[in-house]
């Protein structure tokens, strides 16, 4: 007899970001994010309407058994690290930063499970006290970490965009080595920011060949806790390693969502 047929998913809160089109609001999530949370983590997707602020990010959170802040086209607002603005021409959204940030801190201390990507990723570092480059490729030793472009700067296919970039490399003997089962792989790349001081409550987890932290987990946290500076949620099913890290975190998840049911 099959006993598992009528466990609950496992439910992951993601955060929406603010997009204006033709003069009307919006608040979006790419499909990309939620594609492989539900076919690879196994979990239901619970969307949170940054824009009406951090009221409700308790309550939200009491529905979630894992959190997944994913990437978007703003940046974090720098005032939140203790930096001046330099990149103007560039879109923020601050209602998203309070929101993440708040999201990030409360599932750390509740034993969430955790999960970001690119942008989601240096909030989980700015969430702690870490800072941020905000031109990384202006900045000595860095390599140019953000997508390719064409000859005259246009943009080029998606695939091109998120294919293979640069190498990262893991650090030996973590559980994200483990888990991988690899010493260095190729990722795709798409930002221009990155880690400048990491938290103190961060461990990096593999590095780019410039020396950028490309990975991390909480130090200190019983849960799973993973921030990714690429983007596996891109084309999963035609990755391992991404299809291990969604799964990974949706075990994780569910292991979450059981303990929570049998209380």
């Amino acid at each position: 007899m099959n006993t598992n047929k009528h466990k609950r998913k496992p439910v992951v809160l993601m955060t929406s970001g603010a997009k204006v089109y033709g003069g009307v609001e919006y608040q979006q999530l790419g499909k990309k994010y939620i594609d492989p949370v539900v076919r690879f983590s196994g979990c239901i997707p619970l969307i949170y309407p940054t824009a009406y602020g951090v009221d409700d990010v308790e309550q939200y959170l009491s529905m979630a058994d894992g959190i997944f802040v994913s990437g978007a086209s703003s940046n974090i607002d720098p005032l939140l690290y203790g930096q001046y603005l330099e990149t103007p021409e560039l879109p923020q959204d601050r209602d998203r930063d309070d929101v993440d940030v708040e999201i990030i801190r409360m599932a750390l201390a509740k034993g969430v499970p955790i999960l970001g990507v690119c942008r989601g990723f240096q909030e989980m570092n700015v969430a702690f006290g870490g800072d941020l480059y905000q031109v990384l490729h202006e900045t000595p030793g860095f390599m140019d970490h953000r997508e390719p472009k064409g000859p005259n700067g246009e943009e080029l296919d998606l695939d091109t965009q998120y294919g293979p970039n640069h190498s990262v490399k893991l650090v030996a003997d973590t559980w994200f080595s483990e888990l991988l089962e690899k010493d260095e792989f190729m990722v795709n790349s798409l930002h221009g920011q990155g880690i400048k001081t990491l938290a103190p409550e961060l461990k990096a987890l593999a590095h780019a060949p410039d020396g950028l932290v490309e990975a991390v987990t909480f130090s200190d946290a019983p849960q799973f806790t993973l921030g990714v500076q690429w983007h596996p949620e891109w084309k999963t099913w035609q990755n391992p390693l991404s299809i291990k890290i969604f799964a990974a975190f949706g075990a994780a998840c569910q292991t979450y969502a059981d303990a929570r049911d049998a209380r």
